[in-house]
């Protein structure tokens, strides 16, 4: 790592706004691990876990206490500053879209303990909307929380960054993700998906989207659209110098 980038990495506090457990480390683990190795700072926002009727042959029930349990072993693997889950409800898991956008804008800019009035990030990450309904509610109102605005009155984000997701590739009324923004991952992709397989409960195997199998390979594609092994992939949304 250069020393210039170096310097820019030490200086941020990130803070990554992820819909379930297991969404933060897909789309934005190697950013984190990069941020903490330079010396900058990372929280983790968790809107969701609650119990879960998985849609295989299983028919196993998750619950909402073993998804925190593997969110923790997660964050430890990435070496976060913190990390917090907004709302532990069986009734609201899945079906964020039901809260007046107001109230998760609310969590993410003041209510929530990792706030960004509480922890002034500097880069912001956010979910890209997608046929998945918590991540679409998230997007909406992390976009509305990271609008622009006078510093002097509230914490404004200079980078703001959408993640990439296996499952974008279904996303017919949203448009293509088009990404702008790389982190080069090479060195700290096998770190990243040991963080992935923390979330034991949200495995999937090959060649299901949900995999850590997918996460290499989307890994590995977008590093070879800008010439190094792997890294991983964002659409910019905002970056202020």
């Amino acid at each position: 790592m250069s020393d210039a980038l170096t310097a820019f990495l030490k200086d941020q506090h990130l803070l990554i706004v992820s819909p379930h457990a297991d969404d933060e480390t897909a789309g934005a683990g190697g950013l984190a691990i990069r941020v903490k190795e330079a010396g900058g700072h990372v929280y983790v926002m968790v809107a969701s876990v609650g119990d879960l009727d998985h849609f295989d042959q299983t028919g196993k029930k998750v619950h909402g206490s073993t998804r925190r349990d593997e969110l923790s072993e997660a964050m430890k693997t990435l070496g976060v500053d913190d990390w917090e889950i907004l709302f532990e409800d069986n009734d609201l898991h899945l079906r964020l879209e039901t809260l007046p956008r107001r109230d998760l804008i609310d969590q993410i800019e003041r209510k929530g303990r990792l706030s960004t009035e509480k922890t002034r990030p500097t880069m912001v990450v956010l979910p890209a909307p997608s046929y998945n309904q918590d991540h679409e509610a998230i997007f909406r109102a992390g976009i509305t929380a990271c609008r622009p605005h006078l510093a002097t009155m509230k914490a404004f984000q200079s980078v703001v960054l959408i993640a990439d997701a296996p499952q974008l590739a279904w996303n017919a009324d949203q448009g293509v993700f088009t990404p702008n923004f790389y982190v080069d991952i090479t060195h700290c992709l096998e770190q990243k998906l040991q963080a992935y397989a923390c979330h034991k409960s949200q495995a999937r195997p090959d060649p299901h989207q949900g995999g850590a199998q997918a996460l290499r390979l989307l890994a590995e594609y977008r590093g070879r659209e800008i010439s190094v092994k792997a890294a991983e992939a964002f659409q910019c949304y905002r970056f202020v110098l």
